[in-house]
C-alpha cells in the first residue's frame, strides 16, 4: 500500500505550510500529492505551484469537479501539467451535488449523473489519446456542440498540443453502488471520501471483483496525538459540514452513504441540526465510532495496529489528510516497517 498525501483545498486564503508538507511528504518516500476544490481556490493551480517545488512524487487532484469545466478544459489542464512535472499527473474527477453544481457552477445538475459521467470521461480520454478529432454525440457533453443556439459551424478538433503520455491515470469520486460499479469499468482508479476497512460491502459488490492494476485511493485523516477523543474533533468537523450542509436535506450524497454504513438516524439528526443553524451540535452529533473507523488517529501503536486493517483491503493508496510532519513520518514508518 502506497502512501499519498491529501492538501484539500484552501480555507480563508493559500495554506503556508502546503509546499514545505509536500516536500516532507516527497523526502519521507510518498508516492503522491493531491489537492482539491469545492467553491473557493482551484484545484490545478495549487498542484502547478507543488509541481516546480518537488521533482519525484506524483500529483494528483482529489478531486476537479466537473460542473467547474467543459472536458476538453480539464483534459488541457492535466496535459499542460503532466508536461511541466515530467509525467507526474494523475487525473482524479468527481461530480459533486446538486447544491454546488448549481449553486456554484450556475449549471444543472444532470439528470442522469452516470450518462453525464460516462461522457465526461470518454471526451477526456480522446483528447488524452490524440488519435482523431474529438467527436461525441452525447446527451451531456456533445462535441461538435450542435444543441439549442448552435451556429452549426463547429468542426470536430483534436489538441494542437501532443500529451506527454495518453494513458495518463484518471480517477473518479463515487460514492454509490451504481456509480463505484461503473468506475470500475471506465476509470483507472477509485478515490473513496469515507472508506471503512471493516465494511467496503457498503460500496456495492464491483468492490469485490477490480480490475487488475485498479488504484483503490481513499482519503483519510490521520493525526498522532494522545488522545483519540481529541483527535477526532477535526473529522467530526469535516463529517458535520459534509453530512449537514454539503447537500439538501432531501438529497445529499453523504448523508446517504454513512446511512448505508450503519448510522442512518444519526446521519439525519446531523443534517437537522445542521440545517437548523445549531453547527456545533451537529459536529458532536456524529459518532466518535463512524469518525474513527474512517480515520487514523491515536497514539502510534493504536494507529500502527489500525493500518493493518487499511493493508488487508483492496486499497492500493492510502492518502492521508496530515496535518503535521510528524505524522507524515509516523505514517510513513509504520507502513513500510
Amino acid at each position: 500500500m502506497r502512501l499519498g498525501l491529501a492538501l484539500g483545498y484552501w480555507g480563508r486564503g493559500p495554506s503556508p505550510g502546503h509546499v514545505a508538507l509536500a516536500q516532507e511528504a516527497e523526502r519521507l518516500g510518498y508516492d503522491s500529492v493531491w489537492t482539491a476544490e469545492s467553491w473557493g481556490s482551484d484545484v490545478f493551480t495549487p498542484l502547478t505551484w507543488i509541481a516546480a517545488h518537488t521533482s519525484r512524487i506524483r500529483l494528483g487532484t482529489a478531486v476537479a469537479q466537473m460542473a467547474a469545466r467543459p472536458p476538453t478544459t480539464t483534459a488541457m489542464h492535466a496535459l499542460t501539467l503532466d508536461h511541466l512535472s515530467g509525467g507526474r499527473m494523475m487525473l482524479g474527477l468527481g461530480l459533486s451535488g446538486p447544491q454546488v453544481v448549481e449553486g456554484w457552477y450556475g449549471r444543472p445538475f444532470p439528470s442522469s449523473p452516470l450518462t453525464a459521467t460516462r461522457e465526461y470521461v470518454d471526451v477526456v480520454r480522446q483528447v488524452l489519446r490524440r488519435e482523431a478529432p474529438v467527436e461525441l454525440a452525447g446527451r451531456f457533453h456533445s462535441h461538435p456542440y450542435r444543441g439549442p443556439g448552435a451556429t452549426g459551424l463547429g468542426k470536430p478538433l483534436k489538441p494542437i498540443t501532443h500529451p506527454l503520455r495518453p494513458g495518463l491515470p484518471v480517477l473518479l469520486g463515487a460514492e454509490g453502488p451504481k456509480n463505484v460499479a461503473q468506475t470500475t469499468r471506465i476509470a483507472d482508479g477509485w478515490l473513496p471520501l469515507y472508506w471503512s476497512p471493516t465494511r467496503p460491502e457498503v460500496y456495492g459488490p464491483a468492490v469485490r471483483e477490480l480490475p487488475e492494476d485498479f488504484l483503490v485511493a481513499p482519503l483519510a485523516q490521520a493525526r498522532v496525538c494522545d488522545d483519540v477523543a481529541e483527535g477526532l474533533l477535526p473529522v467530526k468537523a469535516m463529517l458535520g459540514f459534509y453530512i449537514g450542509g454539503m447537500g439538501h436535506a432531501a438529497r445529499n450524497f453523504h448523508a446517504d452513504l454513512m446511512a448505508r454504513m450503519g448510522y442512518e438516524e444519526e446521519a439525519h439528526r446531523i443534517q437537522e441540526l445542521f440545517l437548523s443553524g445549531r453547527r456545533e451540535e451537529a459536529v458532536l452529533a456524529v459518532p466518535d465510532a463512524f469518525a474513527d473507523e474512517i480515520s487514523l488517529v491515536g497514539p502510534r501503536e493504536r494507529i500502527a495496529q489500525r493500518l493493518e486493517l487499511w493493508r488487508k483491503g483492496p486499497v492500493t493508496d492510502l492518502l492521508a489528510l496530515a496535518p503535521d510532519p510528524h505524522t507524515l513520518r509516523v505514517l510513513a514508518e509504520l507502513n513500510s516497517s
